[in-house]
């Protein structure tokens, strides 16, 4: 027998005694579980094509829509009215609240650290009565439909790893993201689009976003997030070569099927069952993208509703108008980018102009969705990675003024499906700098973002180089007074 022999028959007596004791098990498994999950729990909506089967219990969002709003919005001129800073306007932080948080770098060299009020005012609005920045007039408007959320606080204090905690439960590149864990857990509700769509919006900002926010990490490679670009080609290489017809791409792919299912007999590779998912996802793919990313019959009070950007493929507006198209095709996690939040100078000019360019859109996407009835099951996030400092960095004169990064307290809201409308949730202290009542660490945002999705955080696992991972890690408790 020469090796090459040997290697196959070796392969194939392990795998069939592999493949009989999994069966064995199997059965024995399933009598003693009886109709609930391995998860310890009764299972609820099944058949959705994940590794779940179905959800932990009955889930109130079926589709997420996640507004990041990259670089560290402030909390300060957004959502978090601070009346108090304008009598401290000008004068030192007291050394007892500045040594409450670590600093970045940025501050190092810096001597004088004086506490500076928004240049912003604010008003009340909505039955709720939420404090809301005249920077988001259209936002405002839709209050009542938030969930606000003041005490957010994470560990992460520079923008990569506070983006990859925000996105991936660890600091450090190469775990999955949220959107990945979902399409694991709970697979897709429709078959011709991908389970995660991820769109950023163009010229909106230096600073770099690395796409390990939206990796599939160790989890098998067709649950990575797919970027739709703008322009003419959302998905690059979708199309047939030229003079390549659909039915011969058909018969190539059938055939490539049948190569690496024989493949998968022999070495039981999952990335090989991976690559049989996306060539066909890709083919699919070639009939449901251009419809779903075509805005040309859209009606003109739609694009008057976003703003006359939406007419502009890539920006902000654009892409909230085509998150609602995917969750109209229930695309099950939209995960929209729009860097540009990091005002370390000249806050009050620059956060002007990212207001502009995304409040009216991101108040039309909530109308939107409630007008079709989309909201009762969809969940809106919004968001970025931390907070701003309370104190100025650089020179504070009369008009200017900028703010550090900010892990201690940072400001987030939802809306739509399972989450209390109209509500401001949490608290902060006097100078918007330590959280002081109801604080929710990112790994509780993240615990209760699976639950409204029907998913215990603690549950949907997998074991990766000896250990379970979990989105969570080994934190996170769901915030239950956020939910409807």
């Amino acid at each position: 027998m020469n090796e090459n022999e040997h290697k196959l028959f070796g392969e194939s007596r392990r795998g069939f005694l592999k493949k009989a004791s999994l069966g064995f098990g199997s059965i024995a498994l399933s009598g003693i579980l009886g109709q609930t999950g391995a998860w310890g729990g009764s299972l609820g909506d099944p058949g959705l094509g994940g590794i779940l089967n179905g959800t932990h219990f009955p889930a109130k969002a079926k589709r997420v829509i996640y507004l990041f709003q990259s670089g560290g919005p402030s909390q300060i001129e957004t959502f978090d009215y601070k009346p108090s800073l304008a009598k401290w306007h000008g004068k030192e932080i007291p050394p007892s609240v500045q040594g409450t948080q670590r600093n970045s770098g940025m501050v190092a060299d810096q001597s004088t650290f004086p506490l500076v009020k928004s240049i912003y005012d604010f008003k009340q609005y909505g039955q709720s009565g939420a404090w809301v920045s005249d920077l988001f007039p259209y936002t405002a408007q839709v209050v009542d439909e938030l969930c606000i959320v003041k005490s957010m606080i994470t560990d992460a204090i520079n923008h990569e790893p506070a983006v990859m905690f925000m996105q991936t439960g660890s600091q450090l590149s190469g775990r999955p993201s949220i959107g990945s864990w979902l399409s694991y857990g709970l697979g897709s509700d429709n078959e011709n689009l991908p389970n995660f769509v991820v769109l950023l919006s163009k010229s909106s900002g230096s600073q770099p976003l690395n796409s390990n926010a939206w990796s599939n990490g160790f989890l098998p490679s067709h649950h990575q997030g797919i970027q739709f670009r703008s322009g003419k080609d959302p998905v690059l290489y979708l199309n047939n070569p030229h003079g390549v017809h659909d039915h011969d791409r058909r018969r190539a792919l059938d055939h490539i099927k049948k190569l690496n299912e024989r493949q998968y007999d022999l070495w039981e590779d999952p990335e090989i069952q991976s690559k049989i998912s996306q060539y066909e996802m890709a083919y699919k793919m070639q009939n449901s993208v251009p419809d779903a990313v075509d805005t040309s019959n859209e009606p003109d009070y739609i694009y008057e509703l976003y703003g006359e950007d939406a007419r502009i493929p890539g920006t902000y507006a654009s892409n909230c108008l085509q998150a609602r198209r995917l969750a109209e095709r229930d695309v099950k996690f939209i995960q929209l980018y729009h860097m540009g939040w990091d005002q370390h100078g000249s806050l009050p000019a620059g956060i002007k102009r990212q207001a502009l360019s995304t409040d009216q859109a991101t108040a039309g996407l909530i109308q939107d969705l409630k007008q079709r009835g989309l909201l009762e099951d969809t969940l809106v996030v919004w968001g970025g990675e931390f907070g701003r400092t309370s104190f100025s960095q650089g020179r504070l004169t009369a008009d200017n003024y900028g703010r550090d990064h900010h892990p201690g307290c940072f400001t987030m809201w939802m809306a739509g499906a399972g989450v209390k409308k109209g509500m401001v949730y949490g608290e902060t202290d006097e100078f918007s700098y330590n959280v002081a009542r109801n604080p929710v660490h990112v790994h509780d945002f993240q615990a209760t973002l699976l639950h409204l999705l029907g998913v215990d955080h603690e549950k949907l696992t997998f074991k990766h180089q000896g250990r379970r991972f979990r989105l969570t890690d080994v934190h996170g408790q769901v915030v239950k007074d956020l939910l409807a």
